[in-house]
């Protein structure tokens, strides 16, 4: 074999090793943001049920649940009232016209089967709902309190906030952009990922 001949195969080689390697770090990234992007999917779905359980903690105590324990109690033994209104109007003689509204309680229902029931959410855990997905078993960090607003009035607030992300993006200035749902200062109860 000629010197042509092996060079031109070393150097073949060595460019399919560096092809090899120039796929596999554009692989491995790819595959890192699909985990990332499946992971995040999963601690939004979680703060969701979780906004759901605080409102419906709201509605039945006046308050937002301070405290993942507060809330699990709540989730275990709590019910919701099916409350049904009914609307009547009256045209009156001179034209006006009079609403009756009324309210018949026609029951209760448990919170677990109401919001977390198995049609919902076939593989529901509630020991594993504060946990973050990917995080090694980190919980959900919990705050609830009143805030006065302009006009001195006080209004409830809550905030479920993911402690640790996983995306480098959201770990920037301290957890910044960290995964949560409410407010520590508004009466918001929406996600910061939409």
């Amino acid at each position: 074999m000629n010197l042509t001949k092996v060079l031109s195969v070393v150097f073949f080689a060595i460019a399919a090793f560096l092809g090899y390697l120039l796929w596999k770090g554009v692989d491995d990234v790819v595959e890192e943001e699909k985990r990332i992007a499946l992971l995040e999917a999963a601690a939004i779905e979680k703060l969701e049920m979780l906004r759901d359980a605080q409102l419906a903690y709201q509605a039945s105590n006046g308050k937002y649940a301070s405290t993942w324990d507060s809330l699990k109690m709540f989730i275990e033994n709590g019910t919701i009232w099916m409350v049904q209104r009914t609307e009547t109007t009256k045209l009156l003689d001179y034209g006006a016209e009079e609403i009756n509204v009324t309210f018949d309680t026609l029951g209760s229902v448990s919170v677990i089967d109401s919001l977390f029931n198995e049609r919902k959410f076939p593989d529901f855990n509630l020991d594993l709902l504060p946990v973050v997905p990917g995080s090694g078993g980190k919980q959900f960090e919990f705050f609830a309190d009143k805030v006065e607003k302009t006009g001195g009035y006080l209004v409830n607030v809550f905030e479920i906030r993911d402690p640790s992300p996983i995306n480098p993006d959201r770990r920037a200035n301290n957890n910044e952009k960290a995964l949560k749902v409410g407010s520590r200062t508004d009466a918001s109860t929406e996600g910061n990922w939409k």
